[in-house]
């Protein structure tokens, strides 16, 4: 894993964009130059829409999901991404070489060859991107402990990174009852380090349930680091693998003296101006859409089009977000606040398509431009169940340290939370964007929402 703004991607992940932005520059410079009629001056002219369409392939492929772990997708989902990813790419390379400049050449013969060089391009990620799957060899990873840590450890890993080999669980020395099956527990006849060297172990994993004195050898710890193996505790590790912070295993000194956490007024102030800019542009974009919606709304049932609540925003202030109204007027007639289920009968017929595609949420881009709301964060909850939630979750708090987002981590990586389980899962994805928010992992967020949107993941 590698650590780039904050934020931790595979090795392989990065290796795999920095390859296809520099090939798609050489194949694309390869289609002017061979069309062209003046080759001294095809690139030179031709630059920008060289760039840009290169640089508008990479945002495709990466809001498409092309990047992600595709055994992860079912046959359809896999079909989806790579028709949309095709259709826009295509699209694309037929505007950005329309602007080719008059009397530049066989302008009709370049664009064409273009659009068919951009989706041959698609379609060898799409490929490639599941034969390194199957063909990429993973890290040889020890977990030190047996107990219930371990085995979770073990368990998450093994989702997370199917490639990844556990060479087997090192119980700790005060370990008493052990979690781990005996089959898959090392002997203790060789220390840690020895083992380690045996076994031929790229990373160890610390999972130890009991840490009191005596259960933490940091000498042989230290000497598996500086014989090159990677030494994490086991927080480092679900954070980086996993991108969340696992309250079950944090403790206050982590978050306290760890790195992260920088609310400062620079990174304030660039947020907000991405905030204003971006939702002024999406507001302007989704005009046409959220007069539709409104007019369904209003065609369909007598009440209102939007419907305003309160939630909790930053610092804990309270303000009232704007949706679409998706359910009936009487929807809590009883009074009582209730989460939305799957097929939650209180949700109208138009309801249901605009919760499916996110169209519910577009007004709350006014929330942004009023400043009560991010384009990014923590998703708003209402009091209710926000004083509910602070009792029985530890650090649930924390979340309200930055303003809510109308996307966010938790929303493109976790499903629709409507139990105190689900939304302590989603405060663990919160906490990791509270500790590395950064522009750049908004901007991957945004990414990721617009496959969430066009695949309908976590809709309710």
């Amino acid at each position: 894993m590698i650590r780039l703004f904050n934020h931790y991607f595979h090795g392989w992940t990065l290796r795999r964009m920095f390859f296809d932005f520099l090939l798609s520059l050489l194949a694309l410079a390869g289609v002017i130059l061979v069309q062209a009629e003046s080759l001294g001056l095809a690139v030179p002219m031709a630059s920008i829409q060289i760039l840009s369409l290169a640089a508008g392939l990479f945002v495709i492929n990466s809001a498409s999901g092309l990047y992600q772990r595709s055994q992860d997708w079912s046959l359809v989902e896999s079909s989806l991404r790579a028709m949309l990813a095709v259709a826009m790419g295509v699209f694309l390379a037929y505007q950005v070489f329309s602007l080719l400049p008059v009397g530049f050449g066989n302008t009709e013969a370049i664009r064409t060859s273009a659009m068919l060089v951009i989706a041959a391009l698609i379609l060898r990620r799409v490929v490639m991107g599941y034969w390194a799957t199957k063909s990429r060899a993973g890290s040889r990873v020890l977990v030190f402990g047996a107990g219930p840590a371990a085995q979770m450890v073990g368990s998450t890993l093994r989702a997370a990174d199917p490639l990844a080999t556990i060479v087997g669980y090192f119980p700790g020395p005060n370990e008493k009852q052990p979690s781990v099956p005996e089959a898959e527990r090392l002997t203790s006849e060789l220390s840690l380090t020895q083992t380690a060297q045996r076994l031929g172990v790229d990373e160890i994993i610390v999972a130890l349930t009991e840490r009191r004195s005596g259960s933490m050898p940091l000498r042989e710890l230290l000497d598996c680091k500086l014989a090159g193996v990677r030494v994490f505790d086991i927080t480092t590790y679900f954070e980086r693998m996993l991108g969340q912070i696992r309250i079950d295993f944090v403790n206050a000194g982590w978050l306290i003296f760890g790195d992260g956490f920088n609310q400062g007024f620079y990174r304030t102030a660039v947020k907000r101006v991405f905030d204003i800019l971006c939702s002024l542009v999406l507001i302007v974009l989704s005009a046409p859409i959220m007069v539709v919606a409104a007019l369904a709304i209003k065609l369909e049932s007598q009440g209102p089009v939007f419907y305003r609540q309160e939630r909790v925003g930053a610092n804990n202030k309270n303000f009232r977000v704007s949706k679409f109204r998706s359910m009936r007027t009487d929807a809590e007639k009883d009074g009582k606040p209730r989460w939305a289920a799957a097929q939650d009968d209180r949700v109208t017929r138009v309801g249901h398509i605009i919760r499916r595609l996110r169209i519910d949420e577009l007004p709350q881009l006014f929330n942004v431009l009023a400043g009560t709301m991010s384009l990014v964060g923590p998703r708003p909850e209402r009091p209710f169940f926000v004083e509910q939630l602070t009792t029985e979750i530890p650090y649930y708090a924390v979340r309200h340290s930055i303003k809510p987002g109308v996307t966010g981590w938790a929303q493109v990586r976790y499903k629709y939370g409507s139990t105190i389980e689900d939304s302590q899962e989603k405060l663990q994805y919160d906490l990791y964007y509270v500790k590395n928010h950064s522009l750049f992992l908004d901007f991957l967020i945004l990414f990721e929402t617009v496959g969430v949107v066009l695949t309908g993941k976590g809709a309710r």
